[in-house]
């Protein structure tokens, strides 16, 4: 399987966002693992253009939607419309179907918006009126949120996050990286866009099934469960790490496998994505990052 288009991606996404290597890694991976993305972080760090040359890059339908708090669901699934000269409905699609939906700033607008996308995000079509439409395949939701402590944000439900495989936190940049930022967009370098594709939604399914073919011994499984079951007793309840989170995992780290060109999933790979697959998952009492948590479970639970 030709592997040049993930390399090629990688080196766009971090060449026009200087210093977001791992990010770059993480979209990579949810893309292979045929998951969606939250990406979060205060405004003006990067997120938007991460996300927006990924979804440019890869071929397909691009549709970007500004999450406002005026949005209705049929903005985004599309609706039935009445044509009087034909005496019947013509269905409008919505931006949805697209192969990469970047919903920008997803928790400006109001949790009834936010859930209209839960058939889509997990079983890939949209029912409206009584029909069901398949979206196009692949088919990738990046979102992007603002910290919620911002002015004008509606949390995401816990069912609404239990559908993204995994969140990228973006935060500052160390001082050399933004004098790198300065000077490149001084000098003209990183304000191009890249509109043209590396690559057609047909590689990116056959790289998708690529990753899907990379094997899960016994052992990972084992180590991966004891993970999730470590994680859910320091959490203080069953509910806190679903079944789905743990088959994120696997699929994540069956992804970040195939990226390290690797011909099976190791330790390393289940403890690279655990953290971003758990981050959003885990909901503390005093509504505290969960960092902590995920370290403690990382650290105490035996390697094999």
């Amino acid at each position: 399987m030709d592997r040049l288009p993930l390399e090629q991606l990688r080196r766009r996404m971090v060449a026009r966002v200087v210093g977001a290597d791992d990010a770059a890694d993480l979209l990579l991976t949810a893309l292979l693992a045929r998951g969606h993305v939250l990406i979060e972080g205060a405004p003006g760090i990067g997120k938007t253009t991460l996300a927006e040359t990924l979804a440019r890059s890869i071929g397909g339908e691009f549709r970007r939607v500004q999450f406002t708090p005026d949005l209705l669901p049929a903005d985004l699934l599309g609706y039935n419309l009445y044509r009087m000269d034909r005496g019947d409905f013509e269905f409008i699609p919505g931006p949805v179907f697209s192969h990469c939906l970047l919903a920008d700033e997803i928790n400006r607008t109001s949790p009834r918006v936010q859930s209209a996308l839960l058939e889509s995000m997990n079983d890939g079509r949209v029912s409206i009126d009584g029909r069901t439409r398949d979206l196009p395949r692949p088919f990738l939701v990046i979102a992007t949120q603002n910290d919620t402590y911002a002015t004008g944000t509606f949390p995401l439900p816990e069912p609404q996050l239990d559908r993204f495989l995994l969140s990228i936190a973006m935060t500052l940049p160390g001082a050399e990286v933004q004098r790198q930022i300065v000077l490149g967009h001084a000098a003209g370098t990183l304000t191009q866009p890249a509109d043209d594709p590396l690559a057609t939604p047909d590689q990116v399914l056959a790289l998708q099934s690529a990753a899907d073919a990379v094997p899960v011994s016994p052992t990972i499984s084992a180590y991966l469960v004891d993970l999730c079951e470590s994680l859910r007793r320091l959490a203080g309840g069953d509910h806190t790490v679903s079944v789905r989170a743990s088959l994120a995992v696997m699929q994540a780290a069956r992804a970040r496998a195939y990226l390290d060109h690797a011909a099976a999933v190791h330790p390393e790979h289940v403890q690279a994505l655990f953290a971003p697959v758990m981050r959003h998952r885990v909901v503390t009492d005093d509504g505290s990052d969960p960092a902590m948590l995920i370290d403690a479970v990382l650290e105490k639970t035996p390697v094999p």
